[in-house]
Parts: C-alpha cells; structure tokens; sequence
C-alpha cells in the first residue's frame, strides 16, 4: 500500500502555476469495466480504483490543486448488488481507517458532502472522525461526495430556503444565487474549474450539477483504475490549453468587433 504523503507536501499551495484550476472534480468512472475486462471480480476494481484515488490525491498535492471533489459514492449506487454495496462501504472505512493519519501528516483538510442520515453509525462517525481530525489543516481541500446527489442537494437547498421564508428569516424577493449556494452542501467551497470523468462517458450522472455551470471538462477513454499522474497532468495541461469565457468573449474577438 502507498504512502498517500507527498514527497513534497511544504509545496503544495505554491506550486500551482498561473491559470492551472484551483478546483478539480473527478467522477472516478470504470472500476467495474476495469475488472471485467480482466476477468476479476468487481471488488478488485474497487481496490484498485482505491490505489487509483491514493495516487491522485499525492499529485493534487504535488501540482498545487487548492480543491480536489471525487464523487465516491453516488445516491443511486444503493441500486447496486446489495454485496457490492457491502464492499465499497468497506473500502471506504479501509480508506479511513488506514490513510486519516497519512493524510493529517500530508495537510489535507478533509470535507464530506452528501446526505448522512441514511448512513449506518459506523460510517457517519467515521466521516466526523476524518473531518474532525483534520480540520485545522491548510493544505488541500480533498471533498469527497459521498452519498451525493446534486438534485437532491439542490432540492434540499430549496426546501431550506422555503422554510426560511415561511419562517420570516428571509424575504423571497432577497433570494439570488449567492443565497441559494449557501445552503448547498459545498457551501464556501469555490464552484470546480475543471471536471474530470474517466471511463469515455460524457455526462454528470448527477454530480455537482449546480456548480460546474462553468466549468471545464474533460472526459477520458481510460477506466478509473488505469488513471495516473500523467492522465491527471494531461488533464490540467488540457485545461490550461483552453479559453474560459463565462459567458462573455475574449478582448481578441472584442478588439476584432471594434475594427469592423
């Protein structure tokens, strides 16, 4: 098993060069596919997917990522064999229980989003655990959604607000998007600037749905257990390659309009 520590973790926060993303997304995709097509059971590529994430969180570390949001567990995974379900509830307390230490000594501040009242005990106060012993940390941000939806985060978002109205805490008409994004789960988390999905689909599958209206993505034929530090350093230099306009246009075109 790999140390999740960076050999350079001081440099960290200094080392992301200009226009790199601060916030990086990964919908870590193809662990299944990975395994089938090697005739191995689904489990080991959930292992190896884990080894996957390790990896990627001692890069993020080393390229400077302010921000690093993996989608671990989606709210429609329930759906899946009640076993597998089993399985990757257990790599996530092995990933806990074994990396917390390795990732408080490497300054990574861990945040958990997703719903947790459906969780057993055990996993919710594992989470609490992880967050709580790392919250003094001023690394990376490593967000990790688990149970995650993001229209059910969005609906409970609205709902809140509802209840705030009904309550007379807030007046309908102050409602706007900094309001709405407040109480959402990545609340003061900045929106990803970069959103990276393995395994050759091209969709959110309900991932951070609100937040990446803006953002880049970039989709990659590998499945997740094959991605390394130099898929994730194709990815960012993919993304530095790009123009972000937000909905605007860029001072060339600009400048081009003024000398017609």
């Amino acid at each position: 098993m790999h140390s999740m520590i960076s050999d350079k973790p001081a440099l960290a926060a200094q080392q992301r060069p200009f226009g790199a993303p601060a916030h990086v997304g990964v919908i870590m995709d193809g662990n299944g596919r990975w395994a089938a097509s090697r005739g191995l059971p689904r489990l080991e590529g959930h292992r190896r997917g884990l080894e996957a994430l390790r990896g990627a969180v001692r890069a993020a570390i080393d390229f400077g990522l302010d921000y690093l949001t993996v989608y671990s567990f989606s709210m429609e995974n329930w759906s899946r064999p009640m076993q597998e379900v089993a399985d990757l509830m257990g790599l996530l307390k092995r990933f806990i229980r074994h990396d917390l230490s390795d990732l408080d000594k490497a300054n990574v501040k861990i945040r958990v989003i997703g719903r947790r009242d459906d969780l057993q005990e055990d996993i919710r106060t594992l989470l609490v655990e992880a967050e709580e012993a790392t919250s003094a940390n001023t690394g990376l941000n490593l967000v990790v959604a688990f149970n995650y939806g993001a229209r059910q985060e969005i609906a409970a978002a609205a709902r809140a607000l509802a209840e705030d109205v009904a309550a007379g805490r807030v007046k309908a008409c102050d409602i706007d998007e900094t309001l709405f994004a407040q109480r959402l789960d990545t609340a003061g988390i900045p929106d990803p600037d970069l959103i990276i999905r393995t395994s050759g689909e091209k969709r959110l599958s309900n991932f951070l749905m609100w937040q990446a209206a803006y953002s880049e993505f970039v989709f990659l034929p590998m499945h997740w257990p094959d991605f390394d530090r130099k898929a994730f350093a194709a990815a960012l230099a993919e993304f530095g390659s790009r123009e972000r306009r937000f909905g605007g246009v860029t001072p060339a075109v600009e400048a081009g309009k003024a000398r017609t």
